[in-house]
């Protein structure tokens, strides 16, 4: 099966086939062969979690509460979602986006910022907090993605896995997810970054990644778009399904 072949059959098993994979992210090669491109998405079960949208604050992407008066607990579910600077694009699931983003900008590493936090608190699932990385400040782009997720052995300890993967083919990137599935608990992803495709332009992208998630639990989902020629600067694109784009 070449790569192509099976990114799709990893975008029908693990998201279309799937009621409930969680957020999610993909950093990889825009099929241009001209940008590169970070998709996020976020999903709810209850209330709370549902009551989300995206924001676009110039190349900052947020989440922010639909209404402010049913916020129950916004430590987990109110955060930057993706932030950029100095030619390093992060996005993550939670508020380490800001922690890997200071350590960074204080000439630290991805790796170390994230070995200072822990998987969520939120018992009995324990989310994982999923993280990626498009690194251009050399010659050749990198892309990093790191997990941290409860120990099967002891919830109260968090594995930290980092992966260094080599860039992916023009047209396709590599994912990681909160979850396998629906299930009470939430099962934890398990095993490599999924090779997933994105195809053509970023409404394209984000209409792929729309149609594929559940549309009872889908909530928000962006697209980033980061060119390869400067000074172009990196768009933002944004669906969500509660309080409007």
């Amino acid at each position: 099966m070449n790569p192509f072949e099976h990114a799709q059959e990893n975008l029908q098993r693990h998201l279309a086939q799937n009621p409930y994979p969680g957020r999610g992210l993909i950093v990889g090669r825009a099929a241009t062969d001209t940008a590169w491109v970070q998709v996020y998405w976020i999903m709810g079960r209850s209330a709370n979690s549902r009551n989300r949208r995206f924001v676009i604050e110039g190349t900052t992407l947020r989440t922010e509460p639909v209404d402010r008066s049913l916020i129950q607990d916004p430590s987990l579910i109110i955060y930057e979602a993706m932030l950029e600077g100095d030619s390093i694009y992060l996005v993550s699931n939670g508020d380490q986006t800001r922690t890997i983003w200071h350590a960074l900008h204080v000439g630290g590493t991805f790796e170390g910022a994230l070995l200072t936090r822990e998987r969520e608190p939120d018992a009995p699932h324990y989310t994982p907090r999923i993280s990626g990385m498009l690194d251009l400040r050399t010659r050749t782009a990198q892309i990093v993605l790191n997990i941290l997720k409860a120990n099967q052995a002891n919830p109260a300890l968090t594995d930290h896995t980092t992966w260094r993967p080599a860039l992916p083919p023009v047209g396709l990137g590599y994912c990681l997810t909160t979850y396998m599935g629906d299930g009470t608990p939430l099962p934890a992803f398990v095993g490599d970054p999924l090779l997933m495709p994105l195809p053509g332009s970023p409404v394209e992208i984000m209409e792929c990644y729309w149609q594929v998630l559940n549309v009872e639990n889908r909530i928000s989902l962006a697209v980033k778009w980061i060119p390869d020629d400067p000074p172009a600067t990196t768009e933002l694109f944004v669906r969500n399904r509660f309080g409007g784009e």
